[in-house]
């Protein structure tokens, strides 16, 4: 055979061979859009290191990094514009979302820390000159959390469990950012902090009424992406799944390299007490998992308690809200 016969031949059997493999086929294409991670957490390492990139490749697949949001509902925007297609969260602002469209849906579940010795990762909190001492003390009171997401839900059930109507009290809709402001300048009485925010409410004196240990929550955290992206690029969102289980996994036994990941100086960068509690959670932290049909009973009740106190305008058909993975395999 002459050299260029055998480099046509080579060629022609390269492109046999591509063609012939499904998942490249059905892959190609596929853009993970992802908010920025900031400066910890297995997603903030997976970008310093390249990972998402290099996994998502293998099945011709990418990843952009977005902008900054504080929490799952300060993305809604970016959701609806598409300048996300994957994000993170809870199912409480899940469901507020779905009530105004269907083109989300959550892919996987992260169960509930139930180890005592785990930090708490949310909380009811006071200043601490504050004379209320009881949640049945709020009446009258003002209280920042974030509409139709974690916080509210979470205060609708502390307010139920201690015989407080919910018109009993003013709910006063803010975002982290706007509640933490609020809450330091007095302009609200208590606030519903989460995430990041909780601990830092309390490492500056905040008092703790109630934590989310102590009701029978069930909003648990999870990944959400939209429909088009789930049901066009399977394999790529199971990558993505995988290399954040494989990361949560990795923190809990080596936390130090999840932490200031980009800065170890700066307003983003934790040390002292506050880098302990992170190391801490992480060493606690449960890897993600898919989300299946059995998931469902947690989606109802947080939509029953939502529905039952006005907080959706519209009903949320509870087997709209589920993706499958595994049953798209």
């Amino acid at each position: 055979m002459s050299p260029r016969l055998a480099i046509l031949a080579v060629a022609t059997l390269c492109a046999l061979s591509a063609c012939s493999s499904p998942t490249a086929t059905a892959q190609a294409g596929a853009v993970l859009k992802i908010k920025d991670p900031g400066n910890a957490g297995p997603l903030a390492y997976a970008k310093k290191n390249g990972i998402l990139e290099k996994r998502l490749a293998q099945v011709g697949a990418k990843v952009e990094w977005g902008g900054t949001y504080a929490s799952f509902t300060a993305t809604v925007d970016a959701v609806r514009s598409g300048s996300v297609n994957v994000l993170e969260g809870a199912i409480s602002p899940a469901l507020g979302y779905l009530a105004n469209g269907k083109d989300i849906k959550i892919f996987s579940i992260t169960d509930r820390v139930v180890d005592p010795a785990a930090p708490k990762t949310d909380g009811l909190v006071v200043p601490a000159d504050s004379p209320v001492k009881d949640v049945k003390e709020l009446v009258g009171k003002r209280i920042a959390v974030n509409k139709g997401g974690r916080g509210e839900y979470l205060l609708l059930l502390a307010l139920e469990r201690a015989g407080v109507r919910p018109d009993q009290v003013t709910r006063v809709y803010l975002n982290p950012d706007q509640a933490a402001s609020a809450f330091a300048t007095g302009k609200v009485d208590a606030w519903w902090a989460i995430v990041r925010a909780y601990p830092e409410a309390v490492a500056k004196g905040a008092r703790v009424l109630v934590h989310s240990n102590d009701l029978p929550d069930q909003d648990l955290s999870i990944q959400a992406a939209r429909v088009e992206l789930l049901e066009k690029h399977p394999e790529a969102v199971r990558v993505y799944l995988d290399v954040l289980r494989e990361l949560t996994a990795q923190a809990k036994t080596e936390p130090d390299k999840f932490q200031n990941v980009f800065l170890a100086q700066g307003p983003t960068a934790l040390s002292g007490p506050r880098l302990k509690e992170e190391l801490d959670k992480s060493r606690h932290a449960l890897p993600p998992r898919p989300a299946t049909a059995a998931d469902l009973t947690y989606v109802k009740d947080v939509a029953g308690v939502f529905h039952k106190y006005g907080v959706l305008p519209a009903s949320v058909n509870p087997s709209d809200v589920i993706f499958d993975l595994r049953a798209s395999s």
